[in-house]
């Protein structure tokens, strides 16, 4: 979700590819760039614009409305559990639907609701306006993974997705400060309005996108039989290990942005530069890693991005020190752009296309886990350890990770395709 995550992020499948990914041989290039993967960029951004706009926003709106802090948690809450229900059921939903059906499901989930704030209401239907959002929301984000992946070609998947995240990253960047800016400017009215019309003008040009997965196109493995649900997927290491690698990163990413501007104290400036140096090298880290794994193979690169993650929080135990911050955030970005790219694109070629909805739920639901079971775990400790101590543990366990990531490494061309 929040990645949001960044989005955000993508799917289909290949095939074996033994000549190719995970050997190191030079592979035939493709042309990543087309006139329908430019129409799903822009649909993509305006779909996370309208999110961004109100992640803030609505918490506001609630609170101003009587319900206190508890009300904006609340609100916040079912939003996460509105995108987290849509991704435990966007595999099931894929197999039975088009895909442009879901996807137009999911930008009238997200814009028709918001209008329903404009008069006002009580904390019930402001709640339940952002659950339903929330689905919307997770829906789209599946949906339009998987739509990228296949018009991706499948040579040059890890970049194209780089390049797809790095555009995701923007309304994150500019629509979520805009959001709280407009609002205290000119009123809720104008950010509700205007995040109901982002997220209802992907309608305009959904009709050119492809329908369903095609193997033959995406691109998947000769055994491309029936999608597997999302627990038969857990039951192929070839998914589980690359999900369990992600998870660890995005605890810290959960543990960095809940608790960065509170352990900078005073020095606010300090936590918002760590903050943006992170989003910058992360975007840059997970182009690199693309273009770097589609050329070399992506499992070689879980060790060292989990390696440049972990050296960067622990880093963030010199909180004191404005250049240890700084520095540190850009190493844990630049090492957690490289693990999303290279889990995804793996967890991608390890899944026939017909199960392009499962890998992307599954990718998905581990950021979303991680992001929101960090702060709440590792929150439980920061008053009695303090700040340094918990960003300390999130880099000790990315390095627990390791040892997974090296099994992935050695036995990457085994894999392929395969249920582990």
């Amino acid at each position: 979700m929040f990645h949001f995550a960044n989005t955000v992020i993508s799917m289909s499948t290949v095939t074996h590819l033994e000549s190719g990914r995970e050997t190191g041989a030079a592979a035939p290039r493709g042309r990543i760039v087309s006139g329908p993967l430019t129409l799903l960029s822009a649909s993509s951004f305006a779909v996370l614009t309208s999110f961004y706009l109100l992640l803030s926003v609505t918490p506001l709106y609630a609170a101003r409305a009587g319900a206190g802090s508890a009300g904006a948690g609340l609100v916040t809450g079912a939003l996460l559990l509105g995108t987290v229900a849509a991704e435990l059921t966007a595999s099931a939903l894929m197999r039975r639907y088009r895909y442009r059906t879901l996807a137009v499901a999911g930008a009238v989930l997200m814009g028709v609701p918001a209008l329903a704030l404009l008069p006002g209401g009580p904390l019930v239907m402001i709640a339940a306006v952002s659950f339903v959002r929330g689905f919307g929301f997770g829906l789209s984000g599946v949906v339009m993974d998987a739509l990228t992946i296949l018009l991706l070609p499948p040579q040059r998947r890890g970049e194209g997705l780089g390049l797809y995240g790095a555009v995701g990253s923007l309304p994150g960047v500019v629509a979520l400060p805009s959001g709280v800016w407009l609002a205290g400017r000119y009123g809720y009215a104008v950010v509700i309005v205007m995040a109901a019309a982002a997220a209802l003008a992907p309608l305009a040009v959904f009709r050119w996108l492809p329908g369903r997965a095609d193997p033959r196109a995406a691109g998947g493995p000769a055994e491309a039989g029936p999608a597997p649900g999302l627990l038969a997927a857990l039951r192929r290491g070839g998914q589980l290990r690359p999900a369990l690698i992600f998870v660890t990163t995005t605890v810290a990413a959960g543990v960095v942005v809940a608790f960065l501007p509170l352990a900078a104290g005073a020095a606010g400036s300090v936590a918002a530069a760590g903050l943006l140096a992170q989003a910058l090298t992360a975007t840059a880290g997970r182009w690199w890693a693309g273009r770097r794994g589609d050329r070399h193979g992506h499992a070689g690169l879980l060790m060292p991005g989990l390696a440049i993650a972990s050296l960067g929080m622990i880093a963030m135990i010199w909180l004191a020190s404005p250049v240890a911050v700084i520095a540190g955030m850009s190493l844990f970005g630049a090492g957690f752009g490289i693990v999303q790219n290279a889990t995804l694109t793996l967890m991608i070629e390890r899944m026939p296309a017909s199960g392009l909805g499962t890998a992307s739920a599954l990718w998905n639901l581990a950021y979303d886990a991680g992001y929101g079971a960090g702060p709440a775990v590792f929150g439980l400790f920061a008053g009695r350890t303090g700040y340094p101590a918990v960003f300390a543990l999130t880099g000790l366990l990315m390095l627990a990770a390791l040892p997974v990531g090296r099994r992935e490494r050695g036995g990457a061309g085994r894999q392929a395709g395969a249920g582990g």
